[in-house]
């Protein structure tokens, strides 16, 4: 059993009744479910996960002036529901999960992820959030809101960035891409610098990840979570889903293992030192950037043939309407 789903029957069949019996006047104002911080929220946890912050529980958000007429007093009640269910403790918390489950105040509970402005009151603003809070504040399951003003919030940031925002973003990670995988890893492997390679090379992993969950419209989330994330969405029913195999060729290059060999002499004919082609990460790279640089021509974002992605970034500029994103550096976002 997930934990989702242990929280949504935990809730049904101890939690519910609870507020039915001790709240009936606020059960049409509250918002209950299980949303924010934990793999059990995004759906990832396992076996693995049940060693901290796992459990029966979840949240209740009301209004601030429900909040302060009765929040107090709703979360003792909560504190005092049973501790074991279906054979599972209630949540079992550590000192950095503490928090997570229980009676919230709704605006407080966003600016924890988004800050105070809801929504964001400007592009930069937008620009600047920390993409893996988005990705929280909108995680997991609404079980009820009869309210309807958390879903309403909730529902601004699941609508996915402002289009010149997504389009800025993007713009950074095609030159993030070219800089640190298609120029530096080739530089510092001519250098015989494995380390600064393998530097050069996780940063262009983790710009191709956001590359991907931007050109499908998905948050990305916290780190650890992101390529797992990936597999999921890729491995799901949502045909909608682009570049599958960029997906499986970023898995293939970190389990690369090192060349050295391939930028040492003697050299063989048409060996190249900027696209070395006999670095089987190089090739891997080059196929991943023309990956994405095919799919951002199918959105309409960049044209021409050119392999480098350095080369799309202004063009990729080029359609964004905000002034103020417009003036950004390309690297900004």
């Amino acid at each position: 059993m997930t934990g989702l789903e242990l929280s949504r029957l935990y809730y049904t069949k101890v939690g519910r009744p609870m507020l039915e019996e001790k709240f009936p006047e606020y059960l049409p104002r509250l918002a209950a479910g299980l949303v924010g911080e934990g793999s059990e929220c995004f759906g990832f946890d396992d076996g693995i996960s049940r060693d901290h912050d796992f459990g029966a529980g979840f949240c209740i958000w009301l209004c601030k002036e429900d909040y302060d007429e009765i929040g107090e007093k709703m979360q003792q009640a909560y504190e005092a529901l049973p501790k074991e269910f279906m054979g599972f403790p209630a949540r079992n918390t550590s000192r950095r999960g503490g928090g997570r489950v229980g009676v919230f105040e709704i605006s407080a509970f966003y600016r924890q992820f988004v800050g105070s402005r809801q929504p964001p009151e400007s592009m930069l603003r937008w620009l600047y959030l920390p993409e893996h809070k988005i990705a929280t504040a909108v995680n997991g399951e609404i079980f009820e809101d009869n309210l309807g003003q958390f879903t309403a919030i909730r529902n601004i940031y699941k609508n996915y960035y402002p289009e010149d925002v997504r389009i800025k973003k993007i713009a950074a990670r095609a030159s993030s891409m070219a800089q640190s995988g298609q120029y530096n890893y080739s530089r510092c492997m001519r250098r015989g610098d494995v380390v600064a390679a393998s530097m050069a090379q996780a940063e262009f992993v983790k710009s191709a990840i956001s590359m991907i969950y931007l050109l499908n419209r998905r948050y990305s989330p916290y780190y650890k979570w992101q390529f797992y994330g990936l597999n999921r969405l890729k491995n799901g029913f949502d045909c909608s889903f682009v570049l599958s195999d960029a997906v499986n060729m970023l898995r293939e290059l970190v389990c690369t293992p090192d060349q050295s060999s391939a930028w040492q002499p003697p050299y063989p004919d048409g060996w190249n030192p900027y696209v070395n082609k006999y670095d089987k990460k190089v090739v891997l790279i080059e196929k991943i950037c023309a990956e994405v640089t095919d799919e951002l021509k199918n959105q309409n974002l960049t044209s021409g043939s050119e392999d480098f992605l350095e080369a799309h970034t202004w063009r990729i500029m080029g359609h964004i309407k905000d002034d103020e994103l417009k003036a950004c550096h390309v690297t900004e976002g």
